[in-house]
């Protein structure tokens, strides 16, 4: 068995460790091993902490051996994605200047899931401060999909995307600004959840992570990321709640209460083009849960494109200052989506005030939507993965379209702050991952993660595989 244990889910492997049935040094062993043996292809882990892994394991083997209480994670693996704080390790956020940041403290998510016995074992790359549509940077270079090697991994969650999707760990944490770890769950086949504003407390001890934007503030969100939904439920369980570090988390029960079994599946997805592979994704989401029993709707959220436009503006205002802060460490490639965005949501076109005036309509008429059909249902992106450095070229219409393709569905969860689940349904002809997302309103992770293990029954998870190298 322990050859194969890469292969079992973190709540598989939490099973075996508690019930003797292997060790927690196993699992950590079986982990590097697979590190070693995939990461030089793939690049998506840019920090490995094998001695810190094997010794958390260690410790676990003693706690269960002594008959202390472990808890319900105790010796699952996980990553951790660059931008966020492993204490004693760099968080580089990509860009070589930052090589030596070293926090003190871990991030408290992090830490929440050390509490439950999870192991942190990576840290995995991302692009410069998470500002691209792809998982590239100078200071580690391309992290690649395992599925299609010329295909993005997204971003910027990217490495823990490849890693999860190839075996180097079953579960790992990201973070969420613009579908950043949904893009990646997406294009790597694995299931993700971006939370609600609030849900994970979120904080790094980097000027860098400081947050001074009002956009990331308002925004920007951790999520956990793995290979079934159960892992994902078992990750936000000892991670959700207040935490002094970051003021905007609350305390709110993970389990909301019961609901209707209605979801909007639309058929008429406002923007575009829209891919058949998206619209196929949507269609095996909406039948598997209609086999269920499931009331399925045939209705469309309000204003889609407009939470894109807004989302867009709420960080167009605050893109030139980051570009002045950051411009000197940045690469070109790095800082193209930042320049780009200037460009399509030009400062001083609306005022804004304008912006969180409309912010809050929309708000407002999501949450009314959201009480009539308590799930929403929705293509993770339009498109599929896009091939390496389309995201950076310098015809900003091309450039347009693409963003168009993505974030038209992916945005409006950040701008309004709302919960979203994406897992794969399976792959395409061509062998490429088809992906769903589940929304629901604020707080109410426990809807999309219900709909979502719904239609896994009937597609389960693709994952992990073995790269694919030519």
């Amino acid at each position: 068995m322990t050859d194969q244990l890469w292969r079992r889910t973190g709540t598989d492997l939490a099973a075996l460790v508690a019930s003797g049935e292997v060790s927690a040094h196993e699992v950590v062993d079986a982990h590097l091993d697979r590190i070693d043996e995939v990461n030089g292809w793939l690049n998506a882990a840019v920090l490995v902490v094998a001695d810190e892994a094997r010794a958390a394991a260690a410790e676990v083997d003693r706690a269960r051996a002594a008959g202390d209480a472990l808890g319900p994670l105790a010796g699952v693996p996980f990553t951790v994605k660059d931008g966020l704080d492993l204490a004693g390790h760099p968080t580089t956020y990509g860009i070589p200047a930052f090589a030596d940041n070293v926090p003190p403290i871990d991030d408290p998510t992090i830490g929440r899931l050390r509490d439950a016995g999870a192991i942190p074992i990576a840290k995995t790359n991302q692009p410069e401060m998470a500002m691209r549509l792809a998982t590239d940077n100078p200071l580690f270079g391309l992290t690649r999909n395992p599925w299609h090697p010329d295909r993005t991994a997204s971003g910027s969650s990217g490495g823990d995307g490849s890693a999860i999707a190839s075996g180097m760990a079953p579960m790992g944490v990201g973070t969420d600004l613009g579908g950043s770890v949904r893009n990646p769950a997406y294009a790597c086949g694995i299931a993700a959840t971006k939370t609600s504003l609030g849900r994970l407390p979120m904080h790094g001890t980097s000027p860098a992570a400081s947050d001074p934007l009002l956009g990331r503030q308002l925004m920007a969100v951790a999520g956990p990321m793995a290979r079934s939904v159960a892992d994902l439920d078992a990750m936000l369980r000892v991670s959700v709640g207040r935490h002094p570090r970051d003021p905007r988390s609350v305390d709110v029960p993970h389990d909301g209460g019961d609901f209707v079994r209605r979801a909007a599946v639309p058929t008429d997805l406002p923007g575009g083009p829209i891919h058949p592979d998206a619209r196929e994704a949507v269609d095996r989401a909406g039948e598997a849960l209609a086999a269920a029993g499931w009331e399925v709707v045939d209705a469309t959220p309000p204003e889609m494109e407009r939470c894109y436009d807004v989302w867009g503006r709420l960080l167009g205002e605050d893109f030139p200052a980051t570009l002045a802060a950051l411009e000197k460490v940045m690469s070109t490639d790095g800082s193209h989506l930042i320049r780009a965005s200037m460009a399509f949501w030009p400062v001083g076109e609306v005022t804004p005030q304008e912006v969180h005036v409309e912010r809050l309509r929309l708000a407002r008429a999501w949450a009314l939507f959201l009480d009539e059909f308590p799930v929403l249902v929705l293509p993770t992106w339009y498109q599929p993965p896009f091939n390496h450095h389309d995201d950076v070229v310098e015809d900003l219409t091309v450039v347009r379209a693409l963003y168009d393709g993505v974030f038209t569905p992916i945005t409006p969860a950040n701008v309004l702050g709302l919960p979203a689940t994406q897992i794969p349904v399976g792959c395409n002809a061509d062998g490429v991952p088809l992906g769903v997302q589940f929304m629901a309103d604020r707080h109410r992770e426990d809807r999309t993660l219900i709909a979502a293990a719904v239609v896994e029954a009937a597609h389960p998870p693709i994952t992990p595989i073995d790269p694919v190298r030519t």
